[in-house]
């Protein structure tokens, strides 16, 4: 059969005029339409290749808008309607061939953001440019500066308020002034002292102004025979002193040919050596001593020998609520053998602020904070981190 669709002789008579359709190799020839000559009511019957056309959803604009239909087709055979379709059938769109993978062969570039997964601009990349917005940066200069202060103000805020809590509560620092206490604090000692020991009373805090407390302790607990305590000077409530606690509530006291009594018994004392010691009154020989006191402790004393002013007391009879304290320098301590008017006298529970628990550093004097090269030149090694008797 041939390879072209024949055409209806009398599809041409209908018309006014011939109708010329050029051939396509490799596509069956269209008819043209004829001109609108016949008017308005005039209208040709639809060709096979209409038909077929209407017939197929998917393919309503098969046919070329100037195809002319026949006014009385032939019928074709099935293999004729077969060409018509293949025939009229749109093209299929090709779509162009995606063009191969581009394959770098460069190096992979290095990972060098904060956050460790990719280097900022290729971040940047693989975020739409619809989804981007506009961003300050967290270290903006306004905003940096008044991080940085308020972080600055916190950090001073948090540092105070530990520095209160260990100083009204736990521990509190303080320097030795003087030998009266030699020779177990040096002048320059640089001493810890726990505010626990004894429970807290208004004198506790170790500022100028003192805790609403009254007269009462919290948590109080007396001290024991031997105790290194400060305690604030009965007469005035504001000196720091420091010295050992030698009698307790209703205990006598009493000095005798140097020589100490605790409620009529003397006090064991053995010589350990002695030595010489220049103070202000120029060098003089000095005897070491170590007490046993009633309750065990056992600590040394320091004494410049008998015919002190010291050396001979009456009896001095400890009040409840109070306590005894004598210097470990014994002829060289002003403490509660002097009456109140002009040294300690006996010193009030309330006063007393902390126990004596550690020598932390320790210079000579001379030292000074504002010379450096006098650390050096004046520092007691051996005296550091030393537990006190």
């Amino acid at each position: 059969m041939s390879e072209e669709i024949k055409r209806d002789p009398r599809a041409d008579e209908t018309h006014d005029g011939p109708t010329t359709t050029p051939e396509t190799p490799g596509v069956a020839a269209h008819e043209t339409a004829a001109p609108a000559e016949h008017g308005p009511d005039h209208r040709a019957p639809e060709t096979t290749e209409e038909a077929f056309a209407a017939s197929e959803s998917d393919a309503p604009e098969a046919l070329d808008a100037h195809q002319a239909p026949a006014q009385d087709p032939d019928p074709y055979t099935e293999a004729d309607a077969t060409r018509v379709e293949a025939a009229i059938a749109p093209e299929t769109p090709v779509a162009p061939a995606a063009p191969p993978p581009v394959t770098s062969t460069s190096a992979p570039r290095p990972i060098w953001s904060d956050q460790g997964d990719a280097p900022f601009d290729d971040r940047k990349e693989k975020i739409p440019a619809a989804a981007r917005v506009a961003t300050r940066d967290d270290d903006d200069e306004g905003g940096s500066a008044a991080s940085e202060t308020l972080e600055i103000v916190k950090t001073i805020v948090v540092a105070l308020a530990i520095a209160f809590v260990l100083r009204v509560l736990l521990f509190q620092p303080f320097t030795i002034p003087s030998a009266s206490m030699e020779p177990n604090l040096y002048e320059g000692d640089y001493i810890v002292v726990s505010k626990w020991a004894y429970g807290y009373s208004k004198f506790s805090s170790g500022l100028p102004v003192n805790l609403p407390l009254g007269d009462d302790r919290v948590f109080g607990r007396a001290p024991n025979r031997g105790d290194i305590v400060v305690f604030k000077l009965p007469r005035d409530d504001k000196t720091d002193y420091i010295k050992r606690v030698i009698g307790l509530p209703g205990d006598r006291i009493q000095m005798i040919a140097n020589k100490l009594y605790i409620n009529g018994t003397a006090v064991q004392d053995v010589t350990v050596g002695a030595s010489e010691v220049a103070d202000v009154f120029g060098p003089r020989p000095v005897t070491q001593v170590r007490e046993t006191l009633p309750n065990g402790r056992t600590f040394m004393t320091q004494d410049f020998g008998p015919g002190g002013d010291l050396d001979d007391t009456g009896v001095y009879e400890v009040p409840v609520g109070h306590y005894f304290m004598m210097g470990d320098n014994r002829d060289n301590s002003i403490d509660s053998r002097v009456q109140e008017s002009a040294g300690v006298g006996l010193v009030p529970d309330e006063n007393l602020v902390g126990k004596a628990e550690i020598i932390m550093f320790s210079w000579e004097p001379g030292a000074s904070l504002w010379n450096p090269v006098s650390w050096f030149q004046n520092i007691r090694l051996s005296r550091f981190f030393k537990i006190l008797d």
